[in-house]
């Protein structure tokens, strides 16, 4: 009963990026995918902004480049060590264009982006009246998986990540109930190497999810330690990977089997808050296996 729920409810896997590259939406689900059990999803995302969240407010125009547009293709696997430990990787490739006419700038860079590795555990299960509260654990890193680059300079805020190795440890606490409506929340922090500040990361979610459709609406938030600087202030230097990256995310996933097995994933989101960072609107779309 429990993988009949669950095989049929594949969480949306791609992760939208921008200009600082911090992941916006977890890569992690409520569900457990059962021993033997798990996914591959290829997804392909779009966003582009022209407004930036700066210190003290949002300004038209982005620095240096007016206009950003980012493209990326993501991989997403996920597969059942046991009914209680589930394994997780992802690994993006990623596009980043800015739109200024300015000589002299590189306004165009891509590669593959960083890897992630992820280890999720059920620690924890009860029934609270006919539904089921899930507590689970995740420890995982992510760490550059090519040689692109993130150096001192304006024109590197478009570059496709900040080249910090990340140490995540999350708690997530889960609740589903017999009609197929789910909560989830889940919450965490992020050690990060080289100048890229710590962050306290967190996401909720509420949604459906049944035998032939998966939908959820999600928010995603991260707060960043006060030891990064701000674009443009007093102690920055050029160095965007230094800069404190806040934000608030909001965004919705769908998942449709088509065929045994297979099935259409679709997503939006949009920054509605934040700190040195694109108000970017993003859109994506995929296709996903399950065994």
């Amino acid at each position: 009963m429990q993988h009949t729920y669950f095989a049929r409810t594949f969480l949306l896997a791609a992760t939208l990026f921008f200009v600082s590259h911090a992941q916006a939406q977890s890569l992690v689900s409520g569900f457990m995918v059962g021993k033997g059990h798990g996914s591959v999803a290829f997804t392909g995302t779009a966003e582009r902004y022209k407004n930036v969240y700066l210190v003290p407010e949002k300004v038209e125009g982005v620095p240096v480049f007016q206009e950003i547009q980012v493209s990326s293709v993501s991989v997403y696997t996920t597969y059942g060590i046991s009914n209680k430990v589930e394994a997780i990787v992802s690994l993006p490739y990623i596009k980043s264009e800015g739109k200024g006419n300015n000589e002299g700038f590189t306004n165009s860079r891509s590669g593959l982006q960083d890897i992630t590795g992820l280890l999720k555990f059920k620690t924890f299960s009860t029934e609270v009246g006919s539904s089921v509260l899930d507590l689970l654990g995740v420890v995982g890193v992510s760490t550059p998986a090519s040689n692109y680059q993130s150096n001192v300079g304006l024109e590197y805020i478009i570059a496709i990540g900040n080249r910090a190795t990340k140490l995540n440890t999350l708690g997530v606490v889960h609740l589903k109930t017999p009609s197929g409506v789910f909560l989830t929340g889940q919450a965490g922090y992020s050690y990060r190497t080289r100048q890229v500040p710590n962050a306290f990361i967190a996401d909720a979610k509420v949604g459906y999810a049944g035998l032939n459709l998966y939908a959820e609406g999600w928010a995603s938030f991260q707060q960043s330690s006060d030891e990064g600087t701000d674009i443009l202030q007093p102690g920055f230097t050029g160095d965007f990977t230094a800069t404190r990256v806040n934000y608030t995310r909001v965004g919705v996933s769908v998942f449709k089997p088509v065929a045994k097995g297979f099935g259409v994933v679709l997503g939006a989101s949009q920054y509605v808050g934040g700190r040195n960072l694109g108000q970017s609107t993003g859109v994506s779309a995929g296709v996903s296996y399950n065994y």
